[in-house]
């Protein structure tokens, strides 16, 4: 599918994403992305299409190329407290709010988004696979939160998030089960499946 380039052009338009959404370790992260009328990146399209490597390459290519970008995250214990929805909105309102250029819309990737300011603005569905600017966010949002994560792994290699990046697979789950709660895991996500999670304890360095 080719993106399109605007979904409205009388106001400068700001694509919005967030990732990490779904992660059970980590901050969720979003990006704001504001792209000139006369943007052209081929190979761009939703950040979970495409290779790590390729991320990594739009990502100098966006920032350099944008108008204005920012990214901005919200930490696993401030998902604690309002919940993740909230917490990728307040991710989202953190990026506008850093963008050097403030947009009159904004285009927002998914199906809700709770009002910032009073900038009119549109969700999309897919989003970051039909508009530029959504998916130049995705990529930033997804390249960011993966840096991070990595940084993370240096400090407790246990729970592989290197590859995991925090999301729940089989080892993540196994390492949560065998080491226990990080200070860095969303306790109100269900970390460890049924029963099991009544089991949980907190981290211990080692076996």
């Amino acid at each position: 599918m080719t993106l399109q380039q605007f979904f409205q052009t009388k106001e400068t338009e700001a694509g919005c994403d967030e990732a990490g959404r779904g992660c059970l370790a980590g901050p969720v992260f979003a990006a704001a992305v504001i792209l000139p009328s006369n943007i052209k990146i081929p190979l761009l399209n939703d950040s979970k299409q495409l290779n790590a490597k390729l991320r990594e390459s739009l990502r100098d290519e966006i920032r350099e190329k944008a108008i204005a970008w920012a990214v901005a995250s919200v930490s696993n214990r401030e998902i604690d407290e309002v919940n993740i929805y909230k917490a990728s909105m307040l991710a989202m309102h953190r990026a506008i709010e850093k963008l050097s250029s403030q947009p009159g819309y904004l285009l927002v990737d998914g199906k809700l988004f709770i009002p910032y300011k009073k900038i009119p603005y549109s969700c999309i569905i897919k989003g970051d696979s039909k508009f530029y600017s959504i998916a130049a966010a995705s990529v930033l949002a997804k390249t960011y939160r993966d840096d991070y994560m990595r940084k993370l792994h240096t400090e407790l290699p246990y729970y592989q998030w290197d590859q995991n990046k925090g999301y729940p697979t089989r080892a993540h789950r196994q390492a949560i089960k065998d080491y226990g709660v990080s200070p860095y895991h969303r306790r109100s996500f269900r970390l460890l499946p049924d029963a099991n999670q009544l089991t949980l304890k907190n981290f211990t360095r080692g076996k």
